[in-house]
């Protein structure tokens, strides 16, 4: 599995977890939801500085997004 695959599917497990809508988790990473939605399917190719929020509005580490 590539790492943009990973990334979504780790990002969309874990806020699926906490109960969070993109649209909360975009609030909280603050990037726009169609943002998040387009990193969850494959059509956005996010920075690692966007990444770095993502997790951090997540509550994990980068790695764990990745991995």
């Amino acid at each position: 599995m590539d790492i943009r695959r990973r990334l979504a599917t780790n990002m969309r497990a874990i806020r699926r977890e906490k109960g969070w809508s993109q649209e909360e988790l975009a609030d909280r990473a603050g990037v726009h939801r169609t943002y998040i939605s387009g990193v969850e399917r494959l059509v956005r190719n996010p920075t690692i500085t966007v990444v770095g929020r993502i997790a951090e509005a997540l509550g994990v580490k980068v790695g764990d997004l990745v991995n």
